[in-house]
């Protein structure tokens, strides 16, 4: 019987992990394949390729991000093949599976909740005795009627095969994400997450995990992202994972799910004195501020503690934080997620990102959505269009601010621009994105796509249509964050140049005849006059950017910006700063 495992992942650089758990849990007996495609795949080239390997299952694994697109896969193979087997499975399936079974009468069998064990024994049944009611964990139809099995006990881990060992996905390694798990479970109960349904955190072997870890890194592993709901929760396992890492990364870089509020000053110690900088990466659920919104979703957080891990990891400057935020939680209205909002982007993170309620399958949030008033999509991925204090029309306002945060700040293409806008143009962070966000909205510009350049004039029409003071200061610093966005001397710019052409060749001239005048720094790179032409942009500044740069002071007096693309583009453009004097004066 030839099987194979499929899934749509939402990006081509994703991998599967629970295709590859299946595989390793039951290749032993069967013949199975992985097969992975994107959301954006055509449905055709799916299905044609799925057709070409001659199945008789097709096993899907379903999340809300893929639902919708993997129903027309399924509909289309058993039109072509009504023979072919499909089973289900997934967070997306694994609750309110009779619902399922009804909608899809395409579909054969759903696998519910951990699938190894029960995939591998509906495989065994499927091709002996056909024993159906004793796969626990499995739904089936029998006589027209949908049949749903008792769930099946948790796994041994150890039980577990490794996913990780397919000579067939070494070649790809260093091009995707690479998904790990250390444990399963959550030891805590939010109610807008699935993982609040598993009691208990069970984890797989120290030296397992270990060998799987040096295992990929050796095979070119370039990115490992930790799945682990809450990796620290037990400090001595992250303990030994931390370190084990810092002393066998080979460049490979790592994240992790933290939760903040519970991590021990002597574990933030550690990496602040050990950790190589850039190879970890912290995602830190923050959620909500609001003390009232944590306990009706019963999250427990204590938002001083959390404030505290943030801001010792970013004094570190070892380890990028990417810190969450989710819009339309309960009895937050427009107003207090603005103060949540503010509140979060002043710990400085390098990445926020900012989500809406979805009101999955299973969860407390979705049982009590009567209760909060709650409107929510009927399909995939259920999120909410308002409840009884934040209105749709709030909630398209915060969808500009997330759009607006996701370009100009997550991005990092304006970070000097961005914060001198926040600290001295606008009331908040929030008002800022929200002004900014309003104004992009009116423009019709979220219906067209952008160059870089295209989001430097967009952000300088708004700060003009508003009437911002300073702009030239504003400019200079925008001036600064377009040519730290280009690794090579761009070929046009977005704002008339200061210098004339004459002005310009005499500053080359003299730079190359006198470096020193710059730096030392700038002297050793050893450029000549026509090398300066080709990889060296200059502009007069209205404000002393080294000043600026070391203080935060905006002092306003000229200064020249000499900016170095270096001609092989293997580093970062590199900045210096002289006086703006005359280029011959000296």
């Amino acid at each position: 019987m030839k099987v194979v495992l499929s899934t749509l992942n939402a990006k081509y650089i994703h991998t599967s992990l629970a295709l590859r758990y299946l595989k390793a849990f039951s290749e032993k007996d069967f013949d199975i394949d992985i097969a992975e495609y994107t959301i954006k795949d055509p449905v055709m080239n799916i299905v044609s390729d799925l057709y070409q390997k001659r199945p008789d299952v097709v096993g899907f694994s379903c999340y809300i991000w893929n639902i919708e697109e993997t129903i027309t896969v399924v509909s289309m193979l058993k039109k072509i093949n009504p023979q072919l087997l499909v089973v289900l499975g997934g967070p997306e399936v694994s609750y309110d599976t009779e619902y399922w079974m009804n909608r899809l009468p395409e579909v054969d069998f759903i696998v519910m909740g951990e699938g190894e064990e029960t995939f591998h024994h509906l495989l065994t049944e499927i091709t002996g005795d056909a024993k159906l009611y004793s796969v626990f964990g499995a739904a089936y139809r029998k006589g027209g009627k949908v049949i749903i099995n008792p769930p099946r006990p948790k796994l041994k881990m150890d039980d577990i095969p490794s996913p990780h060992r397919f000579a067939e996905d070494v070649p790809s390694l260093a091009n995707r994400v690479v998904y790990f798990e250390t444990s399963r479970g959550c030891p805590f109960s939010c109610q807008f997450c699935l993982s609040s349904i598993e009691v208990g955190v069970r984890y797989f072997d120290m030296e397992r995990t270990k060998s799987d870890l040096t295992y990929l890194i050796d095979s070119g592993a370039k990115l490992i992202k930790f799945v682990d709901r809450t990796f620290n929760i037990k400090r001595d396992y992250a303990m030994e994972i931390f370190e084990f890492l810092i002393n066998n990364h080979r460049g490979c870089v790592f994240q992790f799910e933290i939760t903040a509020d519970i991590m021990r000053p002597e574990v933030l110690d550690y990496l602040a004195e050990h950790a190589p900088p850039g190879i970890f990466r912290f995602e830190i659920g923050v959620q909500s501020t609001n003390d009232m919104t944590n306990n009706l979703v019963k999250r427990r957080q204590n938002f001083a503690k959390l404030t505290r891990t943030v801001t010792k990891v970013k004094e570190s400057g070892k380890i990028d934080q990417h810190l969450d935020l989710i819009a339309g939680l309960p009895e937050e209205d427009y107003g207090s997620f603005r103060k949540t909002f503010n509140d979060v982007f002043e710990l400085g993170p390098e990445e926020l990102q900012l989500g809406f309620l979805k009101m999955l399958r299973g969860t407390g949030m979705r049982a009590d959505a009567e209760k909060y008033g709650y409107l929510y999509m009927d399909h995939a991925p259920y999120e909410i269009l308002g409840n009884n204090i934040l209105p749709f029309s709030d909630l398209v306002r915060i969808k500009r601010v997330e759009d607006v945060l996701e370009k100009y700040w997550n991005a990092h293409r304006m970070d000097h621009t961005v914060s001198y806008l926040i600290r001295e143009q606008f009331v908040s962070a929030f008002d800022f994105f929200q002004e900014f966000g309003d104004y992009w909205e009116s423009r019709g510009w979220q219906k067209i796509g952008h160059q870089l350049e295209d989001l430097f004039t967009r952000l300088h029409s708004f700060l003009i249509h508003r009437g911002t003071e300073g702009m030239e200061r504003i400019e200079g610093l925008m001036k600064l964050d377009y040519f730290l966005g280009h690794k090579y001397k761009p070929r046009k710019i977005w704002w008339e140049y200061k210098l004339d052409k004459a002005e310009q060749n005499a500053y080359f001239r003299q730079l190359a005849e006198r470096p020193e005048l710059v730096s030392e720094g700038f002297a050793r790179l050893r450029i000549g006059e026509k090398d300066l032409h080709k990889h060296v942009m200059i502009e007069r500044l209205p404000f002393r950017l080294d000043q600026y740069l070391a203080t935060g002071e905006m002092i306003g007096e000229e200064q020249l910006l000499i900016m170095y693309f270096p001609p092989d583009a293997s580093g970062k453009p590199q900045y210096y700063t002289t006086e703006a004097a005359a280029p011959m004066a000296r």
